[in-house]
């Protein structure tokens, strides 16, 4: 590679590097206990302890618990409701000031399906679990926090690319995990950042890219909301405003028809970012451990409950919905997560090493000006 190539190449690794390598740290270090928030919450005791019942004790049709969940928030409206992965008994429930209200404004808390109680759960809605969580999403700016996390992103993966191009000439001189011990702490630090790069360097473009997506979802779902929601909505357009939604009970019942072998994920409520003024719209999902992440909507009347549409998912949406568990490792259980946890360590040594490299070059850089200044002065 001719040296200007790499000077060019070196210029493009040095300043990405250094400009996103700060909003990196702070990614990397608040994802590390975000990989574990189910397991924190439980060893913490914040995630709920439901009654010992019976095995096969029914629950509460869906009307019922909506009606709990709006009495254990009084003046507080329903914007989602949704079934807990880690227990069929355990419903969620999201409610706010408004039901299209910021996200960060809700209130959410567990419910018994069977028995209508209602349960606080703290780490959803502050603590140290919601402070990792916004720092991670949006650094407490909403929207253009996001959109500059998306870019420090871009700025990550752009860097990665310029290290490969940079590191294969250089490993052309030494064989693979070549770290020369009887060099000076510099050139030792410097094997040992490429080295771990290379290791990580799959991984990292994965999280990066789908952590560049996620960053982009309030985007991504307003166009979902533009194309395919506002679409399908449109002879409601000058409908009056609903005066009464129609009772939830067979929400899942429908739905479960119109989408056969399809199981429930949330519903979202009239009035919510997921749904219309007068519809619910009911998420549902697949059976299998990907397609459970695919969420295929069922728009159904909030007033008489016929069924308006089942929505589409158009690409973005598909590739959105599936980054998200990509990017936290939540597709393989526990032994994906901890692998998820020593890549995201591995890459706090890349960052960190990668910014004592440049201070111990630019620290070197400035004694020899100094040295040319001196010798200037003598002459």
């Amino acid at each position: 590679m001719k040296s200007q190539t790499i000077r060019r190449w070196s210029f493009i690794h040095t300043w990405t590097s250094l400009i996103c390598t700060a909003f990196l740290l702070m990614l990397a270090i608040t994802g590390l206990p975000l990989i574990f928030s189910h397991e924190i919450a439980h060893l913490t005791g914040d995630a709920p302890e439901f009654k010992e019942m019976p095995a096969g004790t029914p629950h509460l049709d869906l009307e019922q618990l909506v009606r709990s969940a709006e009495a254990h928030r009084p003046g507080d409206l329903m914007q989602y409701f949704g079934w807990d992965d880690d227990d069929p008994n355990g419903v969620y429930a999201i409610m706010g000031k408004t039901a299209g209200g910021d996200p960060n404004e809700s209130h959410s808390f567990m419910i018994d399906a069977r028995t209508g109680e209602a349960m606080e759960t703290p780490n959803a809605n502050g603590g140290f679990m919601m402070i990792m969580l916004r720092l991670h999403v949006d650094m407490y700016a909403g929207l253009p926090g996001k959109l500059l996390l998306a870019f420090m992103g871009l700025l990550f993966v752009m860097a990665i690319v310029s290290g490969v191009v940079l590191y294969a000439p250089f490993m052309r001189r030494l064989d693979f995990a070549t770290v020369r011990p009887n060099k000076s702490t510099r050139v030792r630090w410097l094997d040992l950042h490429n080295l771990i790069g290379v290791v990580t360097l799959t991984w990292a473009i994965v999280v990066g890219l789908t952590g560049v997506l996620n960053a982009c979802a309030d985007l991504v779902i307003a166009q979902w909301r533009t194309d395919a929601l506002m679409t399908m909505i449109a002879p409601y357009k000058d409908a009056p405003p609903l005066a009464e939604r129609g009772p939830a009970t067979r929400l899942i019942e429908i739905s479960k028809t119109t989408v056969p072998g399809a199981e429930p994920s949330f519903i979202a409520f009239p009035g919510s970012r997921f749904s219309s003024e007068h519809h619910y719209a009911v998420f549902m999902k697949g059976d299998t451990h990907l397609t459970s992440h695919l969420l295929t909507p069922v728009l159904i009347d909030a007033q008489d409950l016929h069924v308006t549409a089942t929505l589409g998912r158009p690409w973005y949406m598909d590739a959105l919905l599936l980054s998200q568990p990509l990017h936290f490792g939540d597709y393989g259980g526990m032994p994906m997560k901890i692998l998820w946890a020593a890549l995201d360590v591995l890459t706090i040594l890349v960052l960190g090493s990668g910014l004592y490299l440049w201070w111990v070059r630019r620290r070197a850089a400035v004694a020899v000006a100094k040295a040319v200044a001196v010798e200037a002065e003598v002459a």
